[in-house]
């Protein structure tokens, strides 16, 4: 009985063997039925165009038609997309989050008065000469505000309900650019929201730079970073980290050329006082 079993097993298996070489020998005399389907297809294309071009004498120039026919024709990157792979300037270089000898201040502003056309304090940002924020805080103005200004300030009335007060912040600016170079756009508007003063001498303010001016005039800061630093700034609300990175830079890629022509000026300034001075002392000499 275990035999006979045997035999039975043993010729179902060389049934199947004999099967699988034959169906294997067909796949051998067929090889294109093993092929991808897309790789099938191209092979065709490939045997049709050799046939009309004639291969053995075809020219040196690409048929850009086949090439675009059998591979597909290759997407082109978009503008944003080139735009979008750039290095960001504003974005800073280095991890130095302390205060430097260098900073740069923006504020933003909301409006406040019956009408709202009064200007006050609703944020301020420091950056140091690297980029890197070292102060940015939301401002609870004195006066009740009006006029949020959103959609330049970029402030809500969400940002102010757990906003500092003005005299604090007031005290922490005054102490952190005490002794500074002070680096923005326009600083006479920010200091003047802030009701402080800064020296003159220490002062940067990239609106007041004359290679930066245009026919005596100045201009804005999203028009100054667009011309010299090649990136588009203030496009809808604005935002005071980026507009005083952007002034930052702008100080931080002219500050030798900046620096020296300060110093000529305050040399020229000693000249003229030395002048004047030696003028007022001869004249005195000859009265007496």
């Amino acid at each position: 009985m275990s035999g006979r079993l045997q035999d039975k097993r043993s010729n179902l298996f060389r049934k199947r063997r004999r099967r699988w070489i034959q169906r294997m020998a067909g796949k051998l005399k067929n090889p294109s039925k093993n092929l991808n389907p897309n790789w099938a297809q191209l092979q065709e294309k490939l045997k049709s165009n050799g046939s009309k071009n004639n291969f053995s004498k075809r020219s040196n120039k690409p048929d850009t038609e086949t090439e675009r026919s059998i591979l597909g024709k290759r997407k082109e990157r978009s503008d944003e997309d080139s735009q979008a792979s750039k290095p960001n300037p504003l974005t800073p270089t280095s991890s130095d989050c302390g205060l430097t000898d260098v900073v740069a201040m923006d504020c933003e502003m909301v409006g406040v008065s019956s009408s709202g056309n009064k200007s006050a304090l609703g944020r301020v940002t420091l950056v140091n000469k690297f980029g890197n924020v070292v102060y940015d805080e939301y401002v609870r103005p004195v006066d009740y505000v009006v006029d949020f200004r959103t959609e330049i300030s970029g402030i809500r009335p969400r940002d102010l309900r757990k906003a500092k007060n003005f005299n604090v912040v007031q005290k922490t600016v005054a102490e952190m650019i005490n002794g500074k170079i002070l680096v923005g756009h326009a600083l006479r508007n920010d200091l003047k929201a802030l009701l402080l003063s800064h020296p003159k001498k220490d002062i940067r303010d990239t609106s007041e730079y004359a290679p930066f001016l245009k026919e005596g005039r100045s201009r804005s800061l999203k028009n100054l970073a667009a011309e010299f630093l090649n990136v588009e700034i203030q496009n809808g609300e604005h935002c005071p980290i980026e507009d005083a990175r952007a002034a930052m830079l702008l100080y931080m890629k002219n500050n030798k050329n900046w620096e020296r022509s300060i110093k000529d000026f305050r040399k020229l300034k000693e000249k003229q006082k030395k002048r004047k001075h030696k003028k007022k002392f001869q004249n005195t000499e000859g009265i007496s």
